[in-house]
């Protein structure tokens, strides 16, 4: 809880701080990876270029405040938020000193735009806002790194691609062994590695991906999309060195699986949403599910721009057909006449068979999955029962502080 001095000071400066996020994060950003260019290793280039990797942490810690005076999402939703930060962070090696270093140039960044505005008591209530966010997330960070068994500071472990499998158009599968020898770790479906990619140049880039099928005995798959650059933005350096640059016997260092987008316990009706490469997790979940309680009810929804671009549809009609009800909806923007079956078009969440207690699981774009979790909350289905991946920056947002009658 925010102290009784600060807590006013927040609530009248919020607006404010809101009102100029995007200018706050951009000075943010750039002060600090200019100064601390060793850091530029954790922020994808791609999202840099774009502009989306800048406000997510300035405005997660502005819709902190918001939640803490009582304007943002109430403690079990923002719990969720701290979550799934948490996770990602663990998934890069974010470490407890980082957070030192990130919170004095993000309120460097306030002082800097606010100018005046920033007195010693409005930078000390801000102050107690970021380490209350920090600590919160230091806290629950160390717990998962000892849960899973890693020294977060040594958090990558080095893995040898045994084989490198063409899945779709612009679409690898690669199997990974452990190079140690040992057995890979456990998993839950639905969980995601980091690759830590040494890239030609000399830097390094972080990225994450879905382990694309059940845990099996002594490996790991992910399933990679090269990302094309379109309307100015760069293609993805780190899909596309994983395609040019990484064949079967090459090397690559990976994090521990972590992830919220698992599979609850349970026997629900189960339906699977995704679109494009988000199927790598739908993929995982329906390999363990198939194996694990094939008389459970599944519905698979995929949408896709053609059936050339649809990675992994074999291992979900195989993995389906273990199932004792299964059913598989596809939808293509582009006519396929080798698949009759599938809708053309985009996804109408009115035509999915929806069982009344379903648990959901959404991957894909974050249009679409705003688009298909407001298809299901017109039908009925419960934020409660609806969980999603968010890969890239999630924006978090301030909520307005109401302005007295």
């Amino acid at each position: 809880m925010l102290s009784a001095t600060s807590a006013p000071i927040v609530e009248a400066t919020l607006p404010v701080v809101g009102e100029h996020l995007g200018t706050i994060s951009g000075v943010f950003y750039d002060t600090m990876l200019g100064e601390n260019p060793d850091l530029l290793n954790l922020f994808s280039r791609s999202a840099q270029a774009t502009g989306e990797q800048k406000s997510a942490l300035a405005g997660a810690v502005a819709a902190f405040a918001g939640h803490l005076i009582g304007l943002g999402p109430d403690a079990p939703a923002f719990d969720r938020i701290v979550e799934r930060i948490a996770q990602r962070h663990c998934a890069l090696g974010i470490r407890p000193e980082q957070y030192t270093v990130v919170g004095k140039y993000l309120l460097g960044a306030v002082g800097t735009v606010l100018g005046d505005a920033v007195t010693p008591a409005v930078a000390a209530a801000w102050d107690e806002v970021y380490w209350l966010f920090a600590t919160r997330l230091i806290g629950r960070e160390a717990r998962l790194y000892a849960e899973a068994g890693v020294n977060g500071a040594t958090p990558w472990r080095e893995y040898v691609v045994a084989n490198k499998i063409a899945e779709a158009h612009d679409t690898m599968s690669f199997i990974l062994t452990p190079a140690d020898g040992y057995p890979a770790p456990g998993f839950l479906p639905g969980q995601y590695v980091t690759v830590a990619a040494d890239l030609p140049d000399g830097t390094s880039q972080l990225r994450q991906y879905s382990l694309s099928q059940a845990a099996a005995a002594g490996m790991l798959r992910i399933t990679v999309r090269r990302v094309r650059g379109a309307d100015g933005t760069p293609d993805g350096v780190v899909s596309g060195f994983l395609h040019d640059h990484v064949g079967i016997g090459d090397r690559l260092r990976l994090s521990h699986p972590y992830g919220q987008l698992t599979l609850r316990a349970g026997e629900a009706p189960l339906l699977l949403v995704s679109a494009g490469v988000g199927i790598t997790p739908m993929a995982a979940i329906l390999d363990h599910v198939s194996r694990t309680q094939p008389t459970r009810d599944v519905t698979a929804v995929h949408a896709d721009r053609s059936v050339e671009r649809h990675p992994l549809r074999a291992d979900m009609s195989t993995n389906g057909s273990r199932l004792r009800s299964f059913r598989n909806l596809v939808w293509y923007e582009q006519t396929a006449l080798d698949a009759p079956d599938a809708f053309t078009g985009f996804v109408d969440t009115d035509a999915i068979p929806l069982h009344p207690d379903a648990d959901v699981y959404l991957c894909g774009p974050v249009p679409f999955m705003q688009m298909v979790r407001a298809g299901l909350h017109r039908r009925g289905v419960p934020d409660e029962r609806i969980h999603y991946e968010v890969f890239g920056s999630e924006q978090w947002r301030p909520v307005p502080v109401p302005t007295p009658a």
